[in-house]
């Protein structure tokens, strides 16, 4: 599946389908029947709805994610050519030579690409992102090593993930090809993406520098962004309330409110809101829950007024605009 860049997202998928919650649990070292079971089904529900892309990371239920999609490859083989793969790669777990840490290295990086494509059965990654900023990163060094990648077939394009518009810019300089995605947690309880906008320069309102721009900076330099915990848990969708801020409460009635005035799912209203903005937010939806992966799909054929995307922007962030 190739695409040229400037469009390779557009024409895949508008939602994207997060695989860490296949595999079974964290704890066990392998999966059985019940696991690769629950991958057809979640995958299938998936490209039934439409979703083309699936995200993967090296550490997800510590590898077993990645091999459990192995299986259904193994078992459907044509699917490979009908779906784009990205996985992620630079967090590294408490071990005997460290505690939790991120490691963009060289070696780090060719190793965890050799890994990840052995646990996937596949040749080629889509595309790779780095999963977490690493301070100790040398740019030019990140750049060489994709530069192998790249020649070597292991890596289409690359892209990071929770990295800032700097972040960015410092990488950027030294590669030869563009970066095309960044992942960051956007939902409408995680609002730090858009309040930076709205609040800078407010007299007597707290300024949120946690973007510092990378909307703007993704939107001009044509970066896609993709969504982590867009659907906060389920908490304006259906799940359980209780303990949380009377704001939340609000938004959910809300949420279910517009779901039945657009007859759709609440699921599909969240999405939608995020996908409402003009940078054109990719959410990935991290259920495996059939039933709830063909209500988030709802997503795609929804479109929210001004008002409509206003009055939930306002209700989740628990105030007045200034």
């Amino acid at each position: 599946m190739t695409y040229p860049i400037e469009n390779y997202f557009e024409q895949t998928s508008p939602l994207i389908f997060g695989c860490m919650g296949l595999g079974g649990d964290w704890q066990t070292k392998d999966y059985g029947s019940a696991e690769i079971a629950q991958a057809h089904q979640a995958i299938d529900s998936a490209v039934d709805g439409g979703i083309k892309i699936f995200d993967h990371a090296d550490i997800y239920r510590m590898g077993k994610s990645e091999r459990v999609f192995a299986e259904v490859l193994k078992q459907r083989p044509e699917l490979r050519e009908q779906i784009s793969i990205q996985s992620k790669c630079g967090i590294r777990v408490d071990d005997q030579h460290g505690p939790k840490r991120y490691d963009f290295s060289p070696t780090w990086i060719k190793q965890s690409v050799e890994n990840i494509l052995t646990r996937l059965g596949v040749e080629q990654l889509d595309a790779l992102l780095l999963h977490r900023p690493d301070p100790l990163m040398e740019p030019e060094q990140v750049a060489q090593v994709f530069n192998q990648l790249t020649q070597g077939g292991k890596v289409k394009h690359f892209g990071v993930s929770n990295m800032t518009a700097s972040q960015m810019t410092l990488l950027q300089a030294e590669l030869d090809a563009p970066l095309i995605a960044n992942q960051l947690e956007l939902s409408l309880s995680h609002l730090t993406w858009l309040e930076e906008g709205i609040t800078a320069g407010c007299a007597g309102l707290p300024v949120d520098n946690y973007s510092t721009g990378i909307v703007e900076y993704c939107r001009l330099h044509k970066v896609q962004l993709q969504a982590w915990g867009s659907l906060s848990q389920g908490i304006f969708t259906g799940a359980s309330t209780d303990g949380q801020a009377e704001h939340v409460k609000q938004t959910a009635e809300l949420v279910a409110k517009l779901a039945s005035e657009y007859g759709t799912s609440p699921e599909a209203i969240v999405l939608a809101w995020l996908m409402r903005h003009p940078a054109k937010i990719q959410p990935i939806i991290g259920t495996v829950n059939p039933t709830r992966i063909a209500a988030c799909c709802q997503a795609t054929t929804v479109e929210l007024t001004r008002e409509h995307w206003y009055a939930i922007y306002v209700s989740a962030r628990g105030q007045r605009l200034p």
